[in-house]
This record gives structure tokens, C-alpha cells and sequence, in this order.
């Protein structure tokens, strides 16, 4: 189940729950829960048969008194795995294991779920939606999804010399978003 998951479907039900949607919500628990024992048994070897379900039930608890404090505008999944990571940390300094701090410190969220990823994706995002929508969705079919030139051209019914340029407009426009860009010619 943990593969599937997206940051989108997560995030997604976390908003119909905030809106009021209850069997949203009972499904983002269980697709939680499900994520959250693959986190622990990962992370707490041997022990997680027996700690593994006591630190799932406290995340849960957390998650749900603490949603109010979730930002709709930032990635679910990094707010997520930041309650899991805190209460795995005090788990390890409640039974005074020095070691487990310093594995949990040390370790990084799968690379799917990590927030440096998520925010990247949400920055590319952003600078694709201010451009306009033949260039936004022509770099995205060949600058993201990897397709050629030829294959946006004949999708989109234009000429693949009319791709190229507008391609190369839309990374001019965004080079220039960026400062990375002049308006040389």
C-alpha cells in the first residue's frame, strides 16, 4: 500500500476530512496507519512487533488533534512524517536509546515523501502555471512527461518546429522568472 500512495491522494483526503468528509477521513487513517507501520518496521528492527503499533496509535492520535495546524497549501506528507519522526525520536529517548536518535536523525523520508522533492515539485508547478497554456503544456509533455518534440507536435497538431520554439520560449520565460536569464535574443 505505501508504494501506491501519492503525496496527491494523501493531501486530497486530508482536505475532505478538514472539510467535513468522515469517510474521507476514516480512509486517510487507514491508508496512515498502513504507511506508518511500514515507517516503524523500517526503523525500529526487532522492536517493531512490539512498539511498532504503540507509536502508529500516538501518530494517529496526533494527526488528529493537531489537523487544525495543517497548512492546506504545503505538502501533507511532509507535515505527516515530521509527527512520525518526532514521536519515533521520543520513543528512542524514552527508553533512552541513544542510537535510535541518532538512526532517526540520520535517516530520510522515502525519496517519494521527502519535503526538498515535494516542494520542488510544487516550485515547477507554480512557475508552469504563469506561463501561458501552450507553452505550460507543451515544456510539461516534453520537458517532464519526456516526450519528444514529434510526439507533442502531432498531440497537440502543431508543427514540432512550433514546439521547439515555443518550448524554448516557455524555459526563456522561466529562466528570466528565475534570474537566470536575459532578455538577449
Amino acid at each position: 500500500m505505501t508504494k501506491s500512495v501519492s503525496e496527491q491522494v494523501l493531501k486530497g483526503l486530508m482536505l475532505l476530512s478538514l472539510d467535513g468528509d468522515e469517510a474521507a477521513y476514516r480512509r486517510l487513517l487507514v491508508v496512515l496507519r498502513d504507511l506508518l507501520l511500514a515507517f516503524y518496521r523500517r526503523r525500529l528492527g526487532s522492536n517493531a512487533d512490539r512498539d511498532g503499533e504503540d507509536l502508529v496509535q500516538e501518530v494517529l492520535l496526533a494527526v488528529h488533534s493537531r489537523r487544525i495546524t495543517y497548512d492546506r497549501d504545503r505538502p501533507f506528507t511532509a507535515w505527516f512524517f515530521q509527527i512520525a519522526k518526532y514521536k519515533l525520536i521520543d520513543h528512542f529517548r524514552a527508553n533512552d536509546s541513544k542510537r535510535g536518535v541518532e538512526i532517526t536523525l540520520g535517516d530520510e523520508i522515502a525519496a517519494e515523501f521527502r519535503e526538498e522533492a515535494l516542494f520542488a515539485h510544487l516550485d515547477v508547478e507554480r512557475l508552469l502555471d504563469q506561463l501561458p497554456a501552450k507553452q505550460r503544456e507543451l515544456l510539461r509533455q516534453v520537458k517532464i512527461a519526456g516526450k519528444t518534440t514529434a510526439e507533442a507536435a502531432i498531440e497537440t497538431g502543431q508543427s514540432e518546429a512550433m514546439v521547439r520554439v515555443s518550448i524554448h520560449r516557455g524555459m526563456r520565460a522561466i529562466g528570466r522568472k528565475l534570474g537566470f536569464a536575459n532578455d538577449e535574443k
